[in-house]
């Protein structure tokens, strides 16, 4: 009788060559993902590179316009010249960044904007800063309105701005609360000549003198202004009498000299009479 023996396939012995088929077809579906996600990267890399030239490089896109907006001391061609923007350049190639930077770069522009006008316009928009007097330092520099030196002075400066002897370099400071007392009684004296009807425009101050113990006197109107610290409202007014006096022929028809430090006793004297009458003594108010 004929024996029949049953054999056990064994069912798991060619599974792993199955799995490691797979794992080589996930690879390369996972490589064909990779090749095709960087293909179309770089197509539309290069969609945008030539399209950015196209529009660079397009006439519709020329600069026929510059605007200039704010500036009162530097004229239009000067701040056109700082941006090396060129009629006909094309506007969307313009690096704004760094024509602010070149318009920075100038010692009369405080604050710059620069903006485009689609299609063929470019927007300058400049804030320039307030010179209020001439420093002394050595060397001359100018003071803006918010009590910092701005630039050194050269010879195509405003002339009418008053020049201040008397100070020194640590008189200065960033912080206003480490100013100096000699610079802080300049800097309310010009502020009070900045006003419409000031008595004593900083436009008709030829010279202001700071000495660290009796304080400023002032060069104007041909005549010199002893003003000491302190109190310069009070001292305006005061001598915005004189002034009235003076033209009225009251006591004095003029005078070359008036001490105002001490309100409580003006010293006033008269411009220099004829020989005969050279020693007529002082007037005090």
């Amino acid at each position: 009788m004929l024996e029949f023996k049953q054999t056990n396939k064994n069912h798991y012995r060619n599974r792993p060559y199955r799995k490691k088929g797979a794992g080589i077809r996930e690879r390369f579906k996972l490589f064909l993902k990779i090749i095709l996600s960087l293909s179309v990267a770089a197509a539309f890399s290069l969609i945008c590179i030539l399209g950015y030239d196209y529009i660079t490089q397009s006439n519709y896109f020329r600069a026929e316009t510059i605007a200039v907006e704010g500036n009162r001391i530097l004229s239009e061609d000067e701040i056109i010249r700082e941006t090396l923007i060129k009629p006909g350049d094309n506007i969307l190639s313009v690096n704004l960044s760094l024509v602010r930077k070149r318009l920075m770069s100038n010692g009369w522009i405080s604050e710059a904007e620069v903006s485009r006008k689609i299609p063929s316009g470019i927007i300058v928009r400049v804030k320039e800063h307030s010179p209020l007097a001439v420093l002394n330092l050595g060397k001359e520099f100018l003071l803006n309105d918010h009590g910092k030196i701005f630039k050194e002075r050269s010879a195509t400066d405003p002339e009418n701005l008053p020049l201040v002897k008397g100070l020194k370099f640590s008189d200065l400071s960033l912080n206003e609360a480490k100013r100096s007392e000699p610079f802080n009684a300049l800097m309310t004296v010009l502020e009070l000549g900045r006003k419409s009807e000031s008595v004593l425009p900083n436009s008709s101050i030829i010279q202001i003198n700071v000495d660290r113990e009796i304080g400023l006197t002032v060069f104007a109107f041909n005549k010199t202004i002893r003003l000491g610290y302190n109190n310069y409202p009070d001292k305006y007014e005061r001598l915005e009498k004189v002034f009235y006096h003076a033209k009225n022929g009251q006591d004095f028809s003029d005078f070359a000299t008036v001490d105002l430090n001490n309100l409580s006793r003006i010293v006033i004297r008269p411009v220099a009479a004829p020989a005969k009458e050279a020693e007529e003594p002082k007037k005090e108010v």
